[in-house]
């Protein structure tokens, strides 16, 4: 049966890891695709739009498309890649399924700590445990697999990347979080925790006392597991670029520079295939990530391919 754009429909498709399942489906655009799953890893519903590729069809069982993880910023949802950006409309992704997956607005693409406990939200057992064999077994996606975000989405694809050796072929990251214990990052990103109502010792603890676990979410200190796959770090100097009125100063882009400056250099260190786009003036806005998915997507393309 065929389904209108902006028509729900249920489903109870399985296979997924931990026993997550879609609950149900809508077409929202041409080949826009978004899905509800039910997750235990998270405990509740999760969204996860799809951009599907020529020729998709789910009830197809003989063919398997590459896969491009796009994972959203902080403070923002599973549909700003589309809403905010060109992405649907790129030549270059017809053969490709895009998957653009909830990762809350400050859920940081990790499993909580949740003062030792463990448990929900565990947004990379989501996504990479029960998500990424649910769309294996019923949405088509293949087994190459490449991994692209923004800002606290930057910091989850290189994350994944290191932490699921071999899932990934290449990762990108646009004005990343990248290295969330450079100077006073730590503290402020507490406080963001706090201003979503989250008890900030719950996601890595904290930073001092559970340093290791902070280590284990920051990918300056797990360069080495990046050093097998390419890596496309960029980041503008917080100042005034093309996209901005004279004038501008922007203090989050310019701190976020200085880690991905830092990162890139511990990646390099380590004998890791790294691609910088160190563009210089450049804000913490959507115009510089939509230029910076155009200018990784050879990269990305080139790892799919091989």
């Amino acid at each position: 049966m065929a389904v209108m754009p902006g028509a729900a429909t249920a489903a109870t498709t399985g296979g997924g890891g931990g026993g997550a399942r879609v609950v149900a489906e809508e077409k929202v655009g041409p080949r826009l695709l978004d899905l509800t799953v039910s997750s235990p890893a998270l405990g509740r519903t999760a969204k996860v739009r799809l951009l599907t590729p020529d020729g998709w069809n789910k009830h197809r069982k003989d063919r398997r498309w590459p896969v491009l993880y796009l994972l959203h910023g902080c403070c923002d949802s599973y549909d700003s890649w589309t809403r905010e950006t060109d992405v649907a409309k790129l030549a270059q992704l017809r053969d490709v399924l895009v998957v653009m997956p909830e990762g809350g607005p400050v859920g940081w693409y990790s499993d909580w700590w949740n003062h030792g406990k463990g448990g929900p939200p565990a947004w990379e057992t989501f996504h990479l445990g029960e998500l990424r064999p649910l769309l294996e077994d019923d949405y088509g996606a293949g087994t190459r697999r490449v991994v692209a975000g923004l800002s606290m989405g930057g910091l989850g694809s290189l994350l994944y990347a290191a932490h699921r050796p071999g899932m990934f072929r290449a990762a990108a990251s646009y004005s990343g979080v990248v290295h969330p214990l450079h100077g006073d990052f730590p503290a402020g990103l507490m406080d963001l925790l706090k201003e979503y109502g989250e008890d900030p010792l719950t996601m890595w603890g904290d930073p001092v006392a559970q340093r290791a676990v902070w280590e284990a979410h920051d990918p300056y200190y797990l360069a080495g597991r990046l050093r097998s796959l390419p890596v496309f770090l960029s980041s503008g100097d917080g100042t005034a670029g093309p996209f901005d009125p004279p004038g501008t100063y922007d203090d989050l882009e310019a701190v976020l520079n200085e880690m991905n400056h830092a990162v890139a250099d511990r990646l390099k260190a380590a004998g890791a295939h790294v691609t910088t786009d160190f563009y210089g003036p450049g804000t913490h806005d959507w115009p510089y990530w939509q230029r910076e998915l155009h200018r990784s997507l050879p990269m990305l393309l080139r790892a799919l391919n091989r």
